[in-house]
């Protein structure tokens, strides 16, 4: 049975996870990026296809995403709650991606995010990836100039 100071010490590993991943993304480090993620990773990713499914196909994704970035972009966060157990956690959270693209273009959208995570071997790892933005239902067209 977890106690309460396991719990804390979870959520303290969880959350230096998720800034050595932000960390890792503003720096555009795509083995640091990787080394968060579980081998078995399920990804539910803005970029198309509609899944990926381990980590060397979500590695590929990363790749292509990081590729279209002149420069190391910022995150911002809002409105995270994570829940923490035993063996697995979740956060949900409001993200800002903002940088400059390869043609010098900026781009700042909000996105939802939402992590899931699993001990394995010990280790907190991300086990599963859902970014989205909403979709306005009568022109079909992804809403991205939201602001929380």
């Amino acid at each position: 049975m977890a106690t309460q100071v396991d719990t804390k010490i979870d959520e303290a590993q969880i959350r230096q996870l998720m800034d050595d991943w932000a960390r890792a993304a503003r720096e555009k480090d795509i083995d640091g990026i990787m080394a968060c993620y579980a081998p078995d990773i399920v990804s539910f990713d803005m970029i198309p296809p509609l899944q990926y499914v381990g980590a060397e196909a979500y590695r590929k994704d990363w790749e292509v995403g990081l590729e279209m970035c002149q420069e190391s972009g910022d995150f911002e966060t809002r409105d995270e709650t994570l829940a923490v157990g035993p063996e697995v956690a979740f956060c949900h959270r409001l993200n800002r991606m903002s940088g400059t693209d390869k043609e010098g273009n900026a781009f700042d959208c909000w996105v939802r995010w939402t992590q899931c995570f699993k001990k394995v071997h010990g280790k907190w790892l991300i086990a599963h990836e859902h970014i989205s933005v909403p979709l306005d239902m009568q022109t079909n067209q992804a809403l991205t100039d939201l602001k929380p």
